[in-house]
């Protein structure tokens, strides 16, 4: 099969399309034909190295986070899913390799898609619908009437986030540019940030959660506008000592991360708030619920730009520029 590989680490290097083994099924496993994958910043991240301590994939190693796509074979003990089934997934960290034309996914990973989705939008949901799932329901426990601040509301995590916070019954304030802005109220914020000219910290005040994805400016400015008994959760760092006791890590990696969130877990606890990383895991189960979402037309995919397969690397190269409106798909079959 065609696949697109990492050779080696490398900041910025390039993809390699490669005739690749298939992908042979455990027993607990589905073997999926890619119809649509999805590229995400953690695959650039990836590529160039900077997970290395939390995800050391062996180079050379087949690259992406989200597909959907149909059931060609079953694991001998697999009984959820049958040949035929269309399914989604984000499968689970050291078994990721969707930037390919088929990949053996463990069964609790999978999920049926929405039947109300082509290929393209169920492939842009997996990652960012998990990360956002894990952030709101599970972690944050996010409540109707609570005031939620979602940074970079028009990138792939932001559009859905707005969207399952507003289900959720939440007030939603977020940020982007100008040209964006009909995009994002049309999504269901409450209030709209030019980040270009205007300064959240400056017109936010009072909230209940942040949704951190930016960069330690940004995280020390969101942590002002919380509540006393606020809680911020961050996707983008730093690691907290609950992450690396997740994990399982080494006691050299729980240190470094002790030292790192050191900082932004003293301002939280100086004033009154909770600090939470987050990286989000593959679930099946989750992702059943979030179908039903969709397929009762609470949330909506929002897709910026379809790449066929051959142009997997400008697909990588185009989500790097930052400029993405949603999620950018690479249609495989």
């Amino acid at each position: 099969m065609k696949a697109f590989t990492v050779e080696k680490y490398k900041k910025n290097g390039p993809l390699r399309m490669v005739d690749a083994a298939e992908p042979v099924p455990g027993s607990n496993d589905v073997v999926v034909e890619i119809k649509a994958t999805a590229v995400n910043l953690l695959d650039s991240k990836i590529r160039d190295g900077e997970f290395k301590p939390l995800l050391a994939y062996k180079p050379p190693f087949i690259l992406g986070h989200d597909f959907a796509g149909t059931v060609i074979a079953l694991g001998s003990n697999v009984r959820r899913f049958k040949v035929g089934d269309e399914v989604y997934a984000r499968p689970r960290d050291h078994r990721i390799g969707t930037f390919a034309e088929r990949i053996a996914v463990h069964e609790a990973d999978l999920a049926l898609k929405p039947k109300n989705l082509s290929w393209v939008e169920a492939a842009s949901i997996p990652l960012v619908g998990l990360t956002v799932w894990q952030a709101f329901v599970e972690l944050a426990k996010l409540r109707k009437g609570q005031k939620v601040f979602i940074q970079a509301g028009s990138g792939g995590v932001g559009t859905f986030a707005i969207q399952l916070a507003k289900h959720l019954g939440a007030f939603v304030a977020t940020t982007t540019s100008a040209k964006n802005i009909e995009l994002i109220k049309s999504l269901g914020a409450d209030v709209v940030i030019d980040y270009k000219t205007q300064d959240f910290e400056a017109v936010l005040s009072g909230y209940d959660l942040v949704l951190h994805s930016q960069d330690q400016k940004a995280l020390q400015k969101s942590l002002r506008i919380l509540k006393p008994g606020g809680h911020l959760i961050s996707i983008s760092g730093p690691p907290d000592q609950r992450f690396a006791k997740t994990l399982g890590l080494n006691v050299v990696l729980k240190l470094l991360f002790t030292v790192l969130s050191r900082g932004v877990r003293k301002e939280a606890r100086k004033r009154g708030l909770r600090y939470d990383f987050l990286f989000m895991r593959g679930d099946g189960q989750q992702l059943s619920e979030i179908a039903s979402l969709i397929e009762n037309g609470v949330i909506k995919p929002v897709v910026d730009r379809v790449f066929p397969f051959e142009k997997t690397a400008d697909a990588l190269a185009y989500v790097e520029t930052g400029r993405a409106k949603g999620k950018v798909v690479i249609e495989v079959q």
